[in-house]
């Protein structure tokens, strides 16, 4: 695993919506690479990169055309180069979004793939036999094209699927793994890789990586595939980072990839703690967190320690945080953010409790996701410092409701979600204990009740955390003793005859 990652923190960032440069509306690799003492300063130390490919943005992006030009609103290849190494001259890393499963239908892999008479590309994309002949439990385009079939798509219907294989082979037009098809599609892929990784970036966040061969109810050929890039990277790039949208780490990191993250679908609960009707994290303290707790720790047992499973404070494709984890709820769920294993994952806004924005047109494919993709909210000067551009050309619509927070104000206010974050990065990156590789051993997690507690360890460090984000005491019994705390937030626990007794609307670590 590259060494980089023990103690990474990352910052996602949404290119379109965080700065503009040159007063298009839409935000821009400049804007980043300007922007990057500014999330220095909070504490991230790498960086998550959405698409930032040419793509006629059906998909925000997510519909590539060309995976090896930087698509001109955002600036050039160049000005991705340089954002690289601004990032290394600080210390930093960035990884770009990769997304290997589908394109968009503009690209010219696609068009040539269209073509009745047999090419290199015929079969770089998933295609029946024939134009009625329906690919059962996928969806697919037909008609559109000169030879006779009709292409498996994967979300929306102008991604047709790029073909790695079947690893159940059951209808005519299946082809399997090991086709030449399926193998020349791998190779474009690692040639992509290749090409950004030889011009400085760090590695890769990959998009539905466990989609990518079909009829594989158990993703054995997944992983199969998967292992053989990682085979592919320890060869020619071995501290290149691979972090996957998968949301199964124990099939993702067997695969070899170095991290996971739990999505907000899937069986991880983690919508449990942030984003259902009662979040744990919420001071009216009824939520649960026992499910999200046992399958962590089915999860994290079946690794072996085998990588990283990561938590995000949120991304482009869920509701905001402080949509659902109101007011200073946030900064306890972000004591849990920032003290678990894995590297965590800021998403630009929320350390500044940037909320999700109602009613919306969806733009590029966004629907109900483009509330959380609204324009960073820097200070008070025009568009709040995201644009000069003239308000109606912005690419999402801000948000205008009075109050909105901004990085400015919460600089200037001590008390700060911002604020707050930062001591809490400051406080995990002093103690091995609380990094990404650091051991974990839940204390208290109960059904339907409040704190949760764990023990994060490395080497002869043991530190107890211990969150209670309910407005009320609680208590647990436990035979640890909590001794010196190297974080407080809203109360000392105290500790009598095995009971330890926990504020209301409070998070600590202490030295057990």
């Amino acid at each position: 695993m590259p060494k980089w990652l023990d103690n990474a923190i990352f910052y996602e960032i949404y290119p379109q919506s965080f700065r503009d440069t040159n007063a298009d509306g839409i935000g821009d690799l400049n804007g980043i690479t300007e922007k990057l003492d500014e999330i220095q300063a909070l504490g991230c130390n790498a960086l998550w990169l959405n698409p930032c490919f040419a793509s006629p943005f059906g998909d925000a992006g997510y519909d590539v055309e060309d995976y090896y030009t930087v698509a001109p609103r955002y600036g050039s290849n160049q000005d991705l180069k340089n954002l690289f190494d601004e990032a290394h001259r600080r210390g930093m890393h960035v990884l770009l979004d990769l997304v290997p499963g589908h394109t968009s239908v503009a690209h010219p892999w696609f068009r040539e793939s269209c073509r009745a008479e047999k090419n290199e590309l015929t079969d770089r994309y998933i295609w029946t036999q024939n134009i009625w002949d329906s690919p059962e439990n996928l969806a697919c385009i037909r008609g559109i094209s000169e030879r006779n079939g009709c292409c498996v798509t994967n979300f929306f219907s102008h991604q047709p699927a790029l073909n790695y294989g079947f690893y159940e082979v059951t209808r005519p037009w299946q082809q399997p793994m090991d086709a030449e098809g399926p193998l020349a599609t791998r190779e474009a892929m690692k040639d992509i890789m290749r090409f950004w990784l030889q011009m400085g970036c760090d590695g890769f966040r990959v998009d539905m990586a466990g989609s990518l061969v079909k009829n594989d109810p158990e993703s054995k050929g997944t992983i199969r595939l998967w292992q053989d890039v990682r085979a592919f990277l320890d060869r020619e790039f071995p501290d290149a980072a691979m972090v996957s949208e998968w949301g199964e780490p124990d099939k993702s990191l067997q695969g070899g990839f170095h991290m996971d993250f739990l999505l907000h679908f899937g069986p991880s609960h983690y919508n449990d703690l942030f984003r259902c009707p009662e979040p744990f994290f919420s001071s009216r303290g009824k939520g649960d967190a026992s499910e999200f707790a046992a399958k962590y720790r089915e999860n994290y047992e079946k690794t072996q320690g085998r990588g990283l499973i990561c938590i995000p404070s949120g991304n482009h494709d869920m509701g905001r945080l402080a949509h659902t984890v109101h007011g200073d709820d946030q900064k306890i769920a972000f004591a849990f953010l920032l003290s678990m294993p894995g590297a965590p994952f800021i998403y630009y806004g929320d350390e500044i409790g940037m909320d999700y924005v109602e009613g919306l047109h969806s733009v590029e494919g966004g629907y109900e996701r483009t509330g959380s993709r609204t324009p960073m909210q820097w200070d008070h000067t025009t568009n709040a410092g995201f644009s000069a551009a003239a308000r109606e050309k912005l690419y999402i619509r801000q948000d205008e409701r009075p109050g909105r927070p901004t990085l400015e104000d919460q600089k200037a206010d001590g008390h700060s979600l911002y604020n707050e974050i930062r001591r809490l990065i400051a406080i995990r990156q002093a103690h091995p204990a609380l990094q990404s590789n650091g051991k974990l051993e839940f204390v208290y997690a109960e059904k339907d009740a409040y704190p949760l507690a764990y023990v994060r360890s490395s080497g002869e460090e043991r530190l107890l955390v211990i969150l209670n984000p309910a407005a009320r005491p609680v208590s647990f019994d436990s035979s640890l003793a909590p001794d010196e705390a190297v974080y407080v937030y809203g109360g000392r626990v105290s500790c009598e005859k095995g009971t330890i007794s926990v504020p209301p609307c409070s998070a600590g670590f202490y030295r057990v």
